[in-house]
């Protein structure tokens, strides 16, 4: 059985985690296949939004196997306007990979391990004890999950030549886990370079992109602090992916899609795996330019655009419907109407 949230505040039940990270793994799963149908992102981008989804996905179900026996500590998720697991959750997970050698030196030899589960289940006929569960859930955690997949709270992609239909002549990519909003974001910038090849200046225009752009900020503003950073960068077009929150029976937040959404779970009009999945999509455009500096150390730098704000629902149909009633405010702020999600297979 779970406990929701109207029955109670505790939300660190094994059961929960099983639940919560079902729900995360498809909604996820069900994002991508949306975001390629909808058309909200380009063929090139696409194939980076699936990259950094798939780091996303790898590291919540490196959590999953971390907590699943462990009956000493929980895992935090964000229930205020996020719906993620909390930023620190990924900062352990790195961590632990980086002493995984030390750990497994310590735990029991995987052969011993399943000698003596063998002998348990088939000649005493007896259950598993939690605590050798968990050490052979550490065994297979610290043998098989790779740091070098873990989502980062910056992961840099590389610089592309741009598609023939952007009058730009490169692209690049990043992701970034707001820690402060706990909510991961995906970053697209297309540019030009005043030179012959930008690969050659990719580790200061990388550590430019790191220092100005890991946190949610107004884009014109971003956009301006990686144009003054760079001389020889030229940006033209800047876009953010805002993935969430997840709206869910685990939520606490004054979104009045979460409150619709618990107010129908407590009114028993909607199944307890109800949920909805809100995303946000940020563009500026460079229109001229313009100098600025001193008379022997002038800096091209761009105007750019007002913010193009976009709003977007995903959700399944009855969720849907229940919205258009309980709260057609919000459906009416959306870019879109409101884009149709599988219902969360549950099993009884």
């Amino acid at each position: 059985m779970i406990v929701t949230p109207l029955d109670s505040a505790q939300l660190d039940s094994k059961s929960q985690y099983v639940f919560y990270h079902q729900m995360v793994d498809f909604t996820i799963k069900e994002l991508i296949v949306k975001m390629q149908q909808q058309q909200l992102c380009s063929n090139k981008e696409l194939g980076f939004f699936k990259q950094y989804c798939d780091l996303l996905l790898y590291s919540i179900e490196a959590m999953r196997v971390k907590y699943m026996y462990d009956d000493e500590d929980n895992m935090k998720i964000d229930l205020t306007d996020s719906g993620f697991p909390n930023y620190l959750e990924f900062r352990y997970l790195f961590n632990d990979l980086a002493l995984r050698e030390e750990y497994l030196n310590k735990l029991t030899d995987i052969e011993v391990i399943k000698h003596e589960f063998l002998d348990t289940l088939m000649r005493k006929k007896e259950p598993i004890r939690k605590s050798r569960l968990f050490q052979a859930a550490s065994i297979v955690y610290y043998s098989n999950v790779k740091q070098e997949y873990i989502f980062n709270r910056f992961i840099q992609g590389k610089i592309l030549p741009s598609p023939e239909d952007v009058r730009a002549q490169y692209m690049t990519s990043w992701s970034f886990y707001d820690v402060a909003l706990n909510r991961p974001f995906i970053c697209f910038m297309y540019f030009d370079y005043n030179g012959k090849d930008p690969q050659k200046e990719r580790q200061q225009i990388y550590e430019a992109i790191r220092q100005t752009a890991d946190r949610k900020m107004p884009l014109d503003s971003m956009a301006y602090a990686i144009d003054r950073k760079l001389m020889d960068v030229y940006p033209k077009h800047m876009k953010r992916i805002d993935l969430g929150p997840l709206h869910n029976v685990f939520a606490k937040d004054e979104n009045d899609i979460t409150h619709a959404i618990l107010d129908g779970i407590g009114r028993k009009d909607i199944p307890l795996e109800s949920y909805a999945f809100s995303l946000k999509i940020d563009e500026v455009f460079s229109g001229s330019e313009f100098k600025e500096g001193s008379f022997f150390n002038k800096q091209v730098l761009q105007r750019w655009s007002d913010i193009i704000k976009q709003q977007y629902l995903m959700a399944p149909h009855r969720i849907i419907q229940m919205l258009y009633n309980k709260s057609p405010n919000s459906i009416n702020k959306l870019a879109k109407p409101p884009i149709q999600l599988a219902d969360l297979p549950v099993s009884n």
